[in-house]
């Protein structure tokens, strides 16, 4: 059963499981893509990693499948990535391949992954200057996404924004930055920044855990100062589908 409402501002889809999770947010994925395609445009998303990912890909093969949709005007990116190389277990790119692309046959020259096997500096670069290549810019700089794709882990990050960052490393306009010293493993990666994800049109967050209840319940109120509570401060459409009742 599917439950809908606003808390903080932000658009909230919650479900019994994450099986039903990954259901609804493929198929509004897949309409939201048709919808580019019939206005005559290409569709840019930005995809992250995680376990909700793996079951969210699964759907999208299933359903696209099923009607036979039309990807070829797709454009996919990442949120972030680990700094690793591409067929290794924790890529995120990896994930991807195996569980979305490979099984629908999408064209290399719709993939734009950041190169994880580099120099993390280097692979930001490298990332940002294709993302401005492909996606539109606005007037600051920052490509607009038809969407970017996000799951929360139990502090509350986002792609690899970590709580209790400085500021100035917070407030960088880079698109894409290093990550060095994740709390995380592995310590090195590659993150969209704050003012790429404030520029897509659309941001949804995928929530699968009722351990993340308290933590996405506190930042969507604005009680926590959690990097989620930051992307849903700078507005936008915000969606969150979570797989247990925010109360």
């Amino acid at each position: 059963m599917k439950v809908s409402g606003r808390v903080g501002g932000c658009d909230l889809k919650t479900f019994a499981s994450d099986d039903a999770l990954a259901e609804c947010a493929a198929r509004d994925w897949l309409q939201a893509a048709l919808a580019a395609r019939t206005a005559g445009r290409e569709f840019c998303t930005a995809l992250s990693g995680g376990r909700i990912a793996t079951k969210f890909y699964a759907q999208i093969v299933a359903q696209a499948g099923a009607g036979k949709a039309d990807l070829s005007h797709a454009h996919f990116f990442w949120a972030d990535e680990r700094c690793l190389p591409p067929h290794d277990v924790e890529s995120n790119f990896r994930l991807a391949r195996e569980l979305l692309f490979e099984p629908l046959a999408i064209s290399d020259a719709q993939i734009h992954r950041i190169r994880g096997e580099d120099e993390p500096d280097s692979a930001a670069r490298e990332a940002e200057s294709e993302i401005c290549r492909i996606a539109p810019l606005n007037g600051d700089g920052q490509p607009v996404l038809d969407l970017v794709l996000l799951g929360m882990g139990e502090d509350g990050h986002v792609a690899s924004l970590f709580p209790d960052e400085p500021a100035e490393v917070s407030a960088s306009p880079a698109v894409y930055r290093a990550v060095k010293n994740s709390p995380k493993p592995p310590p090195q990666r590659v993150t969209l920044g704050y003012a790429a994800i404030a520029a897509a049109r659309e941001v949804w967050v995928l929530v699968a855990g009722s351990a993340k209840r308290e933590v996405l319940r506190n930042s969507l109120l604005g009680a926590l100062k959690t990097p989620l509570a930051r992307v849903v401060r700078q507005g936008g459409g915000n969606r969150v589908y979570a797989d247990f009742v925010v109360n």
